[in-house]
């Protein structure tokens, strides 16, 4: 069912008593390994899918298909997980539909989980799925979660254990209704002339340019803990030249009564120090730090750090093992500088989507990959994670690789008053909670961002970027914090308490159309403007024009290559003026073409990316790459096989 509708439209009763905005679960959050004490099983594969077509969109509920298998409810298709359902068939109902669908997978788990002495958790959790989700195993509801991009998870061992040797059946209802108080917000609109519209016809507004794929879209696994079970892990680093110190922390479940043993490994499996105890420090001599690619001849240098766990059940000694990597690095900014393990950091990088032809934002491991190799050819030392959390399987890459990340939350296209008040700002609290404890270990990221191009100048902006960047800031006082704004230096009343300055313009394309001369002048003042009232270091955290590939134009004109390429060069130039001062980086906007919403500025999408969206590189990515490239090698400290860029050539 979509919200907002009144009477017997698409809301209907049931949808009205379950979005209720709840605080964030109580817990952590760790990813699913393998270790000595753990289990996993991917549920990946086909599921079994229906979309509710009723006039109400309330079939689902009304019928109570979690009761029985889905098969049995009505025809049911064949469906992907992780994927979006949008451009999997061929009907176009599907590609834009908005309500509740439904999913299910039947799975027989390992006897071994099911028998025994009942010391062993069995967990369903999923990585994400958009944007509310109710679960339910064999008919019993075990879970429901609001908002996409990140886990949720829950214990069914009471419901699968004692009934080995039959199928697990997992069902999830999914809606991908937005309204003002989600992240990210949006509004239905309920067409009622009948003369030019069916009954009941209805549109999903959204106020950001990319596609609403939904379905779910991120691995879906079974894993297993002991009864009692090493919860959560918190880690934070400082270092000076020849010393580092991990600070730690260990939440355990289950007993008052147990005993905890940590062991820090090198990359060669070597222990370079031990603690005991929920919380301490390790000492660690001359230190391997963690440093982003193109700034150390060994970027992304992880240490593991070992966690036992013991405790005495009915007699019985049960032991947890959970291993995390750890990177040591620290952040630090100056009213001109970004500093990374106390050196200067310059970010030169893009902002990317999950997004891709047929799977939509289901996370695929070819596509993967192949954008990592691109980061890497192309020298970007960084992206931000416009505009939500991106799967956690591409942030350990970022942790492995070196990639410098900026890690956004879904707060993008908050733009109407309604979305400024307590509802709003409740969720997008418990937003931020859940995302920092998905996130608070990873080396890669530096900084949070709470929101993108929000109507920040609205006078609610200010109580409401205040209360929720001082929340970020008392769960992570590491890091600095946010938000990627595009209002006027003078009008932005969030502005005050961010870190960091981010800022997205796009001279000559959406303001002076065509006009490359305007560039230096508003651009270098835009800079200066900013940094006079703020006295903060600034970030370019969006620029870019459309371009067609193949479409060529001389003298340049818009939406040509040439014209994508002279844009670039015309910032790239007062770049280079203003990062000798307090300009600490560059993200161009976008790093491959996207999907949006159908309009008449959109021919298949967004086309800003200097790749396609098949990951073919368009003129302007040389361009890019040159200057990646350069600006790297000026400013590291690199063997020349490295600077020469030749591994990636």
């Amino acid at each position: 069912m979509a919200l907002g509708a009144p009477g017997d439209s698409v809301l209907g009763g049931c949808l009205l008593l379950l979005l209720g905005l709840g605080a964030a679960a109580a817990g952590g959050m760790l990813y699913p390994r393998d270790t000595p004490s753990r289990e996993r099983k991917e549920l990946g594969g086909l599921w079994s899918f229906r979309a509710d077509f009723s006039p109400g969109r309330d079939a689902g509920f009304s019928q109570r298909w979690y009761r029985r298998p889905l098969r049995q409810t009505g025809p049911v298709i064949d469906m992907p997980v992780p994927s979006s359902f949008n451009d999997i068939t061929q009907d176009p109902n599907l590609e834009n539909y908005i309500g509740w669908v439904w999913y299910e997978k039947e799975v027989l788990l390992p006897l071994r989980w099911l028998q025994g002495d009942l010391n062993t958790r069995v967990v369903l959790r999923f990585g994400s799925a958009h944007y509310y989700a109710i679960v339910w195993v064999n008919g019993v509801q075990v879970m429901e979660h609001e908002g996409g991009h990140l886990p949720f998870e829950a214990d069914i061992s009471s419901i699968v254990q004692g009934s080995p040797g039959i199928p697990c059946r997992i069902t999830v209802a999914l809606n991908n209704t937005l309204t003002p108080h989600t992240l990210p917000p949006g509004s239905i609109q309920y067409m009622n002339d009948k003369t030019r519209y069916p009954k009941n016809y209805f549109v999903q507004k959204i106020r950001f340019d990319f596609f609403n794929y939904a379905g779910i879209h991120r691995p879906v696994v079974l894993y297993t803990t002991p009864s009692v079970y090493i919860d959560d892990i918190t880690v934070t680093t400082t270092s000076s030249e020849s010393v580092a110190m991990v600070q730690y922390q260990v939440s355990v479940v289950g007993s008052t009564f147990y005993s905890l043993s940590l062991s820090l490994l090198d990359e060669e499996g070597k222990v370079v120090a031990t603690g005991h105890g929920p919380t301490g420090e390790l000492k660690v001599l001359n230190p391997n730090l963690w440093w982003p690619y193109l700034m150390h001849e060994n970027p992304g240098y992880r240490y593991s750090l070992e966690v036992k766990m013991q405790a005495q059940v009915n007699g019985a000694t049960l032991e947890d093992v959970y291993t995390l990597p750890v990177g040591i690095r620290t952040v630090h900014v100056t009213s001109t500088q970004f500093l990374i393990n106390g050196r200067p950091f310059y970010f030169h990088g893009v902002n990317k989507h999950e997004d891709a032809d047929i799977r939509g934002k289901g996370l695929d491991w070819p596509l993967v990959v192949k954008d990592f190799n691109l980061l890497r050819w192309l020298g970007a030392n960084s992206f931000r994670t416009s505009h939500y959390p991106y799967a956690e399987e591409i942030m350990d890459l970022c942790d492995a690789y070196g990639i410098v990340v900026i890690d956004e939350c879904p707060g993008v296209g908050i733009k109407l008053p309604e979305s400024f008040g307590n509802k709003s700002l409740q969720h997008h609290l418990v937003v931020m909670e859940e995302l920092i404890r998905r996130d608070k270990n990873r080396p890669s990221v530096v900084m949070w961002s709470v929101a993108n191009e929000p109507a920040s100048e609205l006078a609610p902006a200010a109580y409401y970027f205040k209360t929720v960047i001082a929340h970020t800031k008392a769960l992570d006082p590491s890091r600095p914090v946010t938000f990627v704004t595009d209002a006027n230096y003078a009008r932005d009343r969030g502005a005050p308490y961010v870190d960091v300055i981010c800022v997205n313009s796009y001279f000559s394309w959406y303001h002076d159309s065509g006009h490359l001369e305007v560039i230096p002048l508003q651009l270098t003042a835009q800079f200066e403007n900013w940094y006079k009232t703020y006295q903060k270091p600034i970030i370019q955290s969006e620029y870019g024009a459309d371009s067609v590939p193949g479409l060529h134009s001389d003298p340049p004109l818009m939406f040509s290559e040439e014209y994508q390429k002279a844009m670039l060069r015309e910032y790239h130039s007062v770049f280079d003026k203003k990062r000798k001062e307090y300009v600490i980086g560059e993200l161009i906007w976008n790093f491959a073409d996207f999907m949006t919403n159908q309009g008449t500025t959109r021919v298949l999408g967004n086309k800003k990316g200097i790749f396609t969206r098949q990951r073919q590189p368009k003129s302007a990515a040389f361009v890019l790459r040159e200057r990646y490239w350069k600006i790297a090698n000026e400013s590291s400290c690199l063997p020349p096989i490295i600077k020469s860029h030749s591994l990636f050539l």
